[in-house]
């Protein structure tokens, strides 16, 4: 008989996520590769990633970014200035995210994206030497991410989207 896992005891993974937003005011979401058990619904996220030992959050955002999207030019808008985190639910609990973590904090920026779509290529990012995360990508109002997030991370987004909607209308005069 397995020991039930103690979620106290479980540390939070560090990671970095990203909101780029274009010359209309929309945000870049990408669909999740398909897997068991997560709605087809709910398979769009923002770019995100673990930041690496020593590794800088913006750095480990602009890193990110690219293996996910391919994207380089960008120009930092915003940085939300604390760590926002969720809870893995039980069910996943000693699974996802290799299974030694409760859930991630992350620590969110918000960049403009100043090149040509063209550079945008989820199917073989970074050059291609980086597996794809993402099936498909599209540029969506930011209102729309907490209901296209998995439902543990939903939370998380409605707060993300209430910190940085001010910053992008800031910028695009919505």
């Amino acid at each position: 008989m397995t020991q039930p896992i103690d979620r106290e005891k479980m540390p939070y993974r560090f990671c970095a996520g990203v909101c780029v937003v274009n010359d209309k005011g929309e945000v870049f979401t990408g669909r999740r590769l398909a897997k068991p058990g997560v709605p087809q619904s709910h398979e769009w996220q923002f770019p995100q990633g673990g930041i690496d030992k020593g590794e800088d959050p913006l750095e480990a955002a602009k890193r990110e970014l690219y293996e996910e999207s391919n994207m380089s030019s960008i120009e930092l808008i915003y940085e939300v200035p604390k760590w926002l985190s969720y809870d893995l639910p039980e069910e996943l609990l000693g699974k996802a995210l290799k299974g030694k973590y409760r859930g991630q904090q992350q620590r969110w920026f918000v960049f403009r994206f100043v090149g040509d779509e063209s550079e945008i290529n989820v199917e073989r990012p970074a050059d291609g030497t980086h597996p794809a995360e993402f099936s498909e990508w599209a540029w969506r109002p930011i209102g729309d991410m907490p209901d296209l997030i998995v439902p543990f991370k939903k939370e998380l987004y409605q707060e993300l989207v209430a910190l940085v909607r001010p910053q992008i209308e800031g910028e695009h005069q919505i």
